[in-house]
């Protein structure tokens, strides 16, 4: 598809890379099966900054943000050992964002390790989910309701990392919760809240989730991860999601992102970006570049 805006900087503020012929190992790409994606047989292969080059190259990408890739959680350190190794060979990621556990009893000696690393701007740490709404894991261990999870969130204040965020829409409102009480914590949710299900009472679910994070002044959101099993993307599925989004968080707390290479099994990084450029064409210029490169350059401190 041909480019539009290709004078437009962007800062990727979440995708992945991964070397399968290497010493990591990403256990949920052992399968070719995935509840949300479907088949994803197509991304069961190495993705590094020559191929994502490749991807990317009708735009104009200035920085990129690495999330953490799901590797075997006893490799979280390793894996950001090896970003930095690519950083320096490659130039990218810019940021990176590590995981670690925050209710583990070697938990800070972990976090305390990836805050050390110099491109580390923040943790994923992923608490528990339901398999689907309507269901429940309160009570469980690394529940949005475990207390010892909620209270193990203050080390990422203490070593200044941010918190990604990523629990799908029917989990909205119970992470609001938990944003409320860390206003000192910077948060960003992943992937618009994930609204997998598209059908009038889920989107409802979904608004009702999101207008409660939007209303955390710290809590900010990454538009991204925009697949629905069996649709295409196309802004015909995927625009009012956009829209809402923006409306309800702000142009100055929302930042696009390609989730790449997962968002392949979709759609071209092309594809992608080139309808983030056409929705959002209307906005004012310095709107619409806090929205492809200034938020994420703020939120996850990057230096151009």
């Amino acid at each position: 598809m041909a480019d539009i805006d290709e004078d437009l900087g962007i800062i990727d503020a979440h995708h992945h890379l991964w070397d399968l012929d290497g010493p990591l190992r990403y256990p949920w790409l052992e399968s070719g099966e995935h509840s949300w994606l479907g088949d994803y047989s197509r991304i069961r292969r190495s993705y590094l900054p020559a191929e994502y080059h490749r991807d990317t190259a009708l735009h104009r990408v200035i920085a990129t943000v690495h999330i953490e890739a799901e590797c075997d959680r006893s490799q979280q350190l390793a894996e950001t050992e090896w970003l930095t190794r690519i950083a320096a060979e490659t130039g990218m990621p810019n940021a990176i964002v590590g995981h670690a556990w925050v209710d583990t009893a070697n938990a800070e000696d972990i976090i305390a390790a990836q805050a050390a690393n110099p491109l580390v701007r923040g943790i994923r740490t992923k608490p528990v989910i339901a398999a689907g709404h309507g269901q429940s894991v309160r009570g469980q261990q690394r529940s949005l309701q475990d207390p010892a999870w909620r209270r193990g969130l203050d080390l990422l204040t203490k070593y200044n990392l941010s918190w990604d965020l990523r629990v799908p829409w029917y989990h909205l409102e119970e992470a609001a919760e938990v944003c409320r009480e860390h206003p000192d914590l910077r948060i960003v949710l992943n992937h618009a809240g994930y609204p997998l299900d598209r059908s009038k009472p889920q989107l409802a679910v979904w608004k009702r989730g999101m207008e409660a994070l939007a209303s955390c002044p710290h809590v900010w959101c990454k538009i991204s991860g925009l697949t629905v099993r069996g649709e295409p993307w196309t802004l015909a599925v995927n625009g009012a999601i956009i829209r809402e989004t923006i409306g309800m968080f702000g142009v100055d707390r929302c930042m696009f992102a390609s989730n790449y290479p997962v968002d392949g099994v979709k759609a071209s990084w092309d594809w992608i970006f080139s309808q983030f450029k056409y929705v959002t064409a209307g906005l004012a210029e310095a709107d619409r570049r806090k929205l492809f490169a200034e938020n994420a350059r703020t939120f996850y401190r990057i230096d151009l």
